[in-house]
């Protein structure tokens, strides 16, 4: 073959190769969900022995283990970030005295929030509604989501575990990295389609920090204060249970500071073992002093099977 025309060949097949190749954008994230490996991203609170807030630490302060084998931390994030972030009310009648003091808790909350945050409004009796309009999934906005909290009018019963579920999936078209839910209840479940089982699953499953408030009544035969702890210590958030319904406020801005003061912890480990396998996770904070911090976040997740239906096929019915 001439050398000319060889060339042509060379060239043309390396066009051809490149057209059948997928192109990557410099401006694309740098950790993608693959068939072998996944970011697993940690939300954490590290506090001293007194119990306040430790802010200044770097990556080197940090050790992660996954089930006893110490992890390479690939993404670590101190600054007070946006995050994507749903506040999860519970609408259900027996709210309903109680309600004024939770709508001005809820927009206290987003006033001592990073002003960048993405937010949407889940509320709950029998069934689950969406607060904001149809083509606004999050905002930013403080009279947009005053409007949408004040217009509801709490009566029926209570579907929290369809809400949580919901709410899940949700935070999952968020574009912030780090996700939050606010659950503000005053009884259990007695409206679901759905079981505590599948709720306490996605929980494992999702990179969410969870939040619960119980303000229960003295005499309710359905409060069920074991659910909201449990929502919130496998997630790695705190669960508030006040006297009186006036500490509301107080509690959600110490929300509010506690969600802009985490640190974000990822590594990539690598997939081995089964799937739908639950991973145990030990992080380790030690203070500038060499001294062992007291760390929260979660302690373990759960490794979604391959091809699993994702939340959203399991919101029929809600």
């Amino acid at each position: 073959m001439p050398r000319i025309t060889l060339i042509l060949a060379l060239a043309l097949g390396a066009q051809i190769l490149a057209a059948q190749l997928p192109a990557v954008k410099a401006s694309e994230e740098p950790f993608k969900l693959t068939a072998t490996a996944e970011l697993v991203l940690l939300d954490v609170g590290v506090k001293d022995a007194s119990g306040g807030r430790v802010s200044n630490l770097g990556k080197q302060n940090f050790q992660v283990y996954e089930d006893g084998k110490l992890q390479t931390i690939t993404q670590f994030g101190s600054n007070d970030v946006p995050v994507t972030v749903g506040l999860v009310i519970d609408t259900s009648g027996s709210m309903r005295p109680k309600y004024t003091d939770v709508v001005t808790a809820a927009l206290l909350f987003v006033h001592e929030s990073n002003r960048n945050d993405e937010v949407f409004i889940v509320d709950f009796g029998d069934r689950v509604n969406y607060g904001l309009p149809p083509d606004v999934p999050f905002t930013d906005d403080l009279q947009l989501l005053s409007t949408a909290l004040r217009l509801v009018e709490p009566a029926g019963r209570t579907a929290l575990y369809d809400a949580v579920l919901s709410s899940l999936d949700h935070l999952g078209q968020g574009k912030r990295e780090r996700k939050a839910l606010v659950l503000i209840s005053d009884g259990g479940d007695n409206s679901s389609v759905h079981k505590s089982e599948e709720v306490m699953r996605m929980v494992r499953e999702s990179h969410a920090t969870i939040y619960t408030v119980g303000i229960f009544d003295e005499y309710d035969r359905d409060q069920n204060p074991g659910l909201l702890r449990r929502l919130a210590q496998v997630s790695g958030g705190v669960a508030f249970f006040p006297d009186k319904v006036s500490e509301l406020s107080g509690i959600c801005r110490q929300i509010a500071s506690d969600i802009r003061t985490r640190y974000t912890i990822g590594y990539v480990p690598l997939r081995s073992g089964e799937q739908g396998s639950l991973r145990k996770i030990n992080v380790i904070a030690l203070g500038p002093d060499g001294h062992k911090l007291v760390v929260r976040t979660r302690k373990s997740y759960l490794l979604p099977d391959a091809g699993e239906h994702s939340a959203a096929s399991r919101k029929g019915g809600i």
